[in-house]
């Protein structure tokens, strides 16, 4: 391998080199804190031998005398068809041309004659045209701008985030030399010390290593995302003409640029859910991809599979097939959790509600490329995981760790099927997990046995919110109303006065203590089932926490539905209401008293509007 080092300071490094940005590079990405220790290095050496030499005149042989050289690391370029690419050392390089510029418009402001020498490192004539030498396609007008002086505030820099950087970071660059650097003499000073003494080693590398080389850079001090690597490894395979003419740069970073919106690294959050969906049948095997995955993806067993190693055509096929449609997928998915819509809801339900990230894996793993069965799978696989944490948690058998990895055994069981097969293939896990669970050969996926004892003191707090948010989402439903209060507010907000809790509709008092014959003991465990509690926003649930039964009657009234339906007037009042229980043929009643019966009674309603609500055949 050809690798072919030079030692240059900035005067050389910006002379006649146009150095293009290779698509192995980030975006200018860096923010005020690297400017700032950049400077904070290279300031603390200049006025070290400033204060010891304030009145030496500004030229090269004062400077190379009494000024030290000061390394500022190693920057790789590759050439290909007479263009100098960056590989490694952008965000440094694009830095420091933001510092000429600042230091020609000091210059100016100086009458410096050093000005024309700044502004020709900043740009030149490379053959016949005039170029910015750091050439950041795409982002010329901002370099233009900073470089004639306009006002910050008014350059566009809709062109993306490089923009937004290269502006930002010009400012900062501005406030530490305006603080730093005052007086003719030592602007000049600067200058000379800044071209002359300021030290880069440029290493030029051979295209077919370039891959290699850029991974092996980037493992050491602040290492790049593995998308980023994994770009370089693939994308550096494709010819330049057949890169530019497939416009597969663009592709990725379109992808990239998408799914970061919604937090940096979503990309690698795709990738591993990718992976694991299509290539992971236990928890175990996918764990190999939780760290490096970029490096999984080229070991013997995966390239068995993917073929993705020393092969131009399948990376190229890769790309715009599995890569575009999968990304794309993990976009949608991501999208429709942060908001309910009518058509994919238990989607924004395990993914705001209940933090069941593992529905990305489910459903990318039940498509194929360009799925026809989109929509359709994204329904089943969405309301099946729904259902199923549910109903387990529901049932009492629900366990955290345990339920990771009965996630790879469904995500291996609907992997690539058709739509029609996918509710019975998850409703088999269900029942397989339950019975690994119980042992009792259940073929129940819903059983009133075990959740009759389900109490409030069994499930989180959040789940239970859950359940009572999606009782009242049904009964809203049902009657053709909206609901009072979004689902997101039942589950989510907590706060003492606007959040909603848990409501024990029987108060630990002595009249209700004998209602359950004096036994203490047996009226906590009734008192804490689910058909002898109610959510409440904070201001309900505190003026009825400690009253008599009758007393919190008047209380439910104008609160949640399902409260509500405690009383004898919605009965009367409400015509939808009456309606829909008699269509669904469920025991709603009003219940002037509450005791051990009646606490019964509810939880029986709870049980069938569950089985409803879950949709358990």
């Amino acid at each position: 391998m050809e690798i072919q080092p030079e030692k240059q300071n900035l005067d050389q490094t910006f002379s006649n080199t146009v150095y293009h940005i290779d698509f192995y590079q980030r975006s200018y990405k860096w923010g005020e804190e690297p400017v700032q220790r950049l400077f904070d290095d290279i300031l603390y050496e200049f006025e070290e031998s400033w204060k010891k030499n304030p009145d030496l005149d500004a030229n090269r042989a004062n400077i190379d005398s009494h000024y030290p050289w000061y390394y500022l690391n190693t920057y790789v370029t590759n050439t290909v068809g007479g263009r100098v690419y960056v590989v490694d050392g952008q965000q440094r390089l694009t830095t420091l041309t933001l510092t000429l510029i600042k230091l020609a418009h000091m210059a100016q402001e100086y009458e410096s004659q050093t000005r024309p020498w700044l502004e020709n490192r900043i740009a030149g004539h490379s053959g016949m045209e005039r170029s910015f030498w750091m050439n950041h396609e795409g982002h010329v007008q901002v370099m233009r701008a900073l470089l004639e002086g306009e006002e910050l505030s008014s350059i566009d820099v809709s062109s993306g985030v490089t923009a937004e950087n290269l502006v930002n970071n010009y400012q900062v660059i501005s406030q530490i030399l305006d603080a730093k650097i005052q007086g003719k003499r030592k602007f000049e000073v600067f200058v000379h010390y800044f071209l002359f003494r300021l030290v880069l080693i440029n290493l030029s590398v051979d295209t077919t290593h370039v891959p290699m080389v850029f991974e092996v850079i980037n493992d050491r001090g602040v290492r790049l995302k593995p998308h980023e690597i994994l770009k370089g490894k693939l994308l550096g395979q494709i010819d330049k003409g057949e890169l530019a003419a497939g416009h597969f740069n663009e592709l990725w970073d379109g992808q990239v640029e998408s799914l970061n919106r919604f937090g940096a690294d979503t990309i690698d959050g795709f990738f591993r859910s990718w992976l694991k969906a299509k290539f992971a049948d236990t928890r175990g095997l996918g764990v190999r991809f939780d760290g490096d995955y970029h490096r999984e993806m080229f070991k013997k067993d995966m390239n068995d599979t993917l073929h993705l190693d020393h092969n131009a055509s399948a990376v190229k096929a890769f790309l715009k097939s599995d890569f575009q449609y999968f990304s794309s997928l993990y976009h949608r998915i991501r999208a429709l959790a942060e908001t309910e819509t009518g058509d994919f809801p238990a989607v924004f339900f395990n993914g705001r509600l209940n933090d069941l990230d593992s529905q990305m894996q489910l459903i990318m793993s039940a498509c194929t490329v360009d799925d026809p069965e989109e929509d359709e799978k994204i329904s089943l696989v969405s309301e099946g995981l729904d259902r199923a944490f549910s109903l387990l948690r529901l049932q009492g058998q629900y366990d955290s760790n345990e339920f990771v990895g009965r996630i790879y055994e469904i995500s291996a069981a609907i992997r690539n099927q058709p739509a029609d097969k996918i509710r019975h293939l998850m409703d088999q896990q269900l029942l397989a997990e339950l019975e690994e669970r119980r042992k009792t050969g259940t073929t129940e996926l819903f059983s009133y046995q075990l959740f009759r004892s389900i109490s409030v003191d069994r499930l989180t707090s959040r789940f239970a919110r859950y359940f009572f948010g999606r009782v009242e989402r049904y009964l809203a439903k049902g009657m053709g109303r909206g609901m009072k209060h979004p689902i997101y507010d039942l589950v989510s907000r907590t706060g003492a006065k606007s959040g909603f809790h848990i409501e024990h509709v029987l108060s630990r008092n002595d009249a209700n203590v004998a209602l359950f014959g004096g036994n203490e003991e047996f009226f906590e465990v009734e008192r804490n089932r689910l058909g002898a509690v109610l959510l409440l926003r904070g201001r309900d649930n505190i003026s009825s926490s400690n009253e008599p039964y009758d007393d919190k009657l008047r209380s439910y009234a104008n609160t949640l539905y399902w409260n509500e339906t405690l009383r004898d007037d919605t009965y009367k009042a409400k015509l939808d209401f009456q309606e829909f229980i008699r269509r669904e043929g469920l025991n709603f009643r009003p219940l002037p008293g509450f005791g051990p019966d009646e606490v019964e009674e509810r939880h029986r309603l709870l049980f069938e509007l569950s089985r409803r609500i879950w949709d358990v055949e």
